[in-house]
């Protein structure tokens, strides 16, 4: 036989059908469902003032509405369908009976997975005086329990995150940080690079102007050269006997005249 262990409470806000009262205004109806006890399942709906219901199915009680609904496969696959099938937009509470001052006689839970799949339906008794007022403050604690929890768990987050943006924070302030070493690095990277092209260069000017200038000094040079070559002076004693010949030719002219 199954049973209902760690069965999470479901809290929801059902559909209303069927509710008709001319001395009572209208309040939406809290569906609280639970398991007190491994083996039974409890279904409250309240509008915590005037109109309030409950059922208690036990295990046997959920094994024959299962029969009656045709539900196949195992006892978890049927409890996981009667969850979804309440959790379900569509969940609604159908009030039936005469209308009176106290509202009407008869309600019941209706609810299904999805269109066209069974319906699980669970009638409902009507609670007044004590038992009311019992049931009223069960589901104000659960609901109060359950707001605590999710309080509870909105501040945890609220706080990881608060961390997480105090850790980005660090990290793109060390990262800012490593950027603009990274930025000084080389900027004096270029600075010395732009200097050692600059004195490259300066450099191999020097090195092309006195080269420039020691080829024009070669060129002079050989220009003297060639000057002292073409400037030669013949010989005193090479001239003597050019103008003994250019002086003997005029005497023979002479006496051949």
């Amino acid at each position: 036989m199954g049973k209902l262990d760690d069965f999470e409470p479901i809290i929801g806000e059902p559909k209303t059908e069927g509710l008709v009262s001319t001395s009572k205004p209208l309040l939406p109806h809290i569906l609280y469902v639970d398991a007190p006890e491994s083996s039974k399942l409890r279904i409250v709906v309240t509008d915590f003032k005037f109109s309030t219901w409950m059922a208690v199915k036990s295990v046997i009680q959920l094994q024959n509405m299962r029969d009656n609904i045709g539900i196949g496969g195992p006892w978890s696959e049927f409890i996981e369908y009667v969850i979804t099938s309440i959790n379900s937009r569509d969940a609604k509470i159908v009030f039936e009976g005469q209308s009176i001052a106290d509202g009407p006689a008869y309600a019941k839970l209706v609810a299904q997975k999805s269109e066209g799949m069974p319906l699980v339906c669970v009638h409902l008794n009507k609670l007044v005086g004590g038992a009311a007022v019992e049931a009223i403050g069960n589901v104000s604690q659960e609901l109060f329990k359950a707001y605590k929890s999710q309080h509870e768990l909105l501040v945890k987050e609220q706080e990881g995150r608060y961390q997480l943006t105090e850790m980005v924070a660090a990290e793109q302030a060390k990262s800012e940080i490593l950027e603009r070493d990274l930025n000084l690095i080389l900027s004096s990277k270029r600075h010395k690079s732009q200097h050692l092209n600059e004195r490259s260069t300066s450099d191999s000017l020097k090195v092309s102007t006195l080269q420039q200038t020691q080829a024009v000094g070669k060129e002079a040079d050989v220009f003297k050269e060639s000057t002292k070559v073409i400037k030669r002076v013949v010989p005193a004693y090479r001239r003597a006997k050019v103008r003994e010949v250019l002086l003997h030719d005029k005497d023979d002219d002479d006496a051949d005249i």
